[in-house]
């Protein structure tokens, strides 16, 4: 039989000490020194931004140092969200064999599945929705993502408890047209809390997280029990978050990467998000890729693979790049979760078709 999950709760911390958590307890359970987990976390007033998005493009900047709203990038892609002590954040981290479900995609429609049936305990009509929300009527209860590192797949989400919309939609710049693909008249309205829904029917967390729990169980077929946050845990999360995650160099390693520079700006938006490219090109007939830099709300694994096609492209001429980028995806061993090669080329060959007078 296999062994159970470790039910952990690291409760209430500061955005980039709870983010930084997460490179430690991949790294532990690489190593075998902590066992498959579930952990639950809660945030104070956060902006957290997805790791390959533009900072500048997603936060309002100046609202969250005026109202001390923290802003934090994850280690997993997708797209920028608000969070405060009235949500509750639950990850999976585990071992690629653990549940017997080797592709990502899979892994995901199975864990939303899981997560919705325990959410459905409380009384709510949660159901997965493609490609990684769970939704009650249309309106968004819980965001997900995640990613492989190795044979360790790392899966989060959030619930949304009970929440200050008005004060998310002041901190996120969320763009119109993601408001209009949902037929909504405000962002405030694409998301719905449990709060909303059950009034003075909601429950404690400790019970939302007892039902979450269940539906982890029951959906994925494992058991969990409480188990300990180990030292090393806590000693390998300060590391991080004094090398990396806690510092403003990290949180801003993508911001505003067109200011100034004359740089092509491109887009494409698929099913599974969107990608910005901004591109530089030189030679006496603008010919030639210079480099090229990608942001957006896209999952893919490893996150370096984006770094890691920036620099196949530099360098590249115009003609040559759909296959450059053809020849990176066939040779490259990546984990996708939601975009494929041709929305990368789509996304830049849209930039370049502006290059006219660049």
């Amino acid at each position: 039989m296999a062994s159970p999950f470790r039910i952990i709760d690291t409760g209430v911390r500061e955005g980039r000490a709870n983010i930084a958590f997460d490179p430690a307890l991949i790294e532990l359970r690489q190593q075998d020194r902590v066992p498959d987990t579930i952990r639950f976390m809660r945030f104070p007033p956060t902006a957290l931004i997805g790791r390959h998005q533009d900072l500048s493009r997603e936060i309002n900047l100046d609202y969250c140092a005026e109202d001390g709203i923290g802003i934090v990038r994850r280690v997993t892609g997708g797209g920028a969200i608000y969070l405060d002590e009235g949500q509750l954040g639950w990850e999976l981290v585990f071992h690629r064999a653990s549940l017997g479900i080797p592709s990502l995609p899979d892994l995901a429609a199975a864990i939303c599945n899981a997560a919705a049936t325990g959410l459905r305990e409380l009384g709510v009509k949660a159901r997965f929705r493609p490609r990684n929300d769970i939704e009650v009527d249309g309106r968004k209860i819980s965001g997900t993502g995640g990613f492989f590192d190795g044979d360790i797949l790392i899966y989060q989400g959030t619930v949304l408890v009970d929440m200050n919309a008005a004060q998310m939609v002041r901190a996120l710049n969320i763009p119109e047209a993601k408001v209009a693909k949902h037929d909504l008249d405000s962002a405030e309205q694409r998301v719905v809390t449990l709060k909303e829904l059950l009034g003075d029917e909601l429950p404690d967390m400790e019970t939302i997280k007892a039902a979450l729990i269940r539906g982890f169980e029951t959906g994925l077929g494992v058991t969990a029990e409480p188990g300990e946050i180990t030292e090393a845990e806590e000693a390998l999360a300060r590391q991080y978050f004094d090398d990396e995650i806690g510092s403003d160099e990290f949180v801003a390693e993508i911001d505003n990467p067109g200011r100034g520079d004359r740089l092509l700006e491109g887009t494409h938006t698929s099913m599974g998000g969107t990608i910005n490219s901004y591109v530089k090109l030189e030679g006496p007939t603008l010919g030639i890729l210079q480099r090229v830099l990608i942001s957006g709300d896209f999952f893919v694994t490893p996150p370096r693979v984006v770094l890691d096609l920036e620099a196949a492209l530099a360098g590249t001429r115009l003609e040559d790049i759909e296959s450059t980028i053809e020849r990176f995806f066939e040779e490259t061993e990546i984990e996708m979760l939601s975009v494929i090669g041709e929305d990368f080329i789509a996304s830049i060959s849209d930039a370049i078709a502006k290059r006219e007078g660049a």
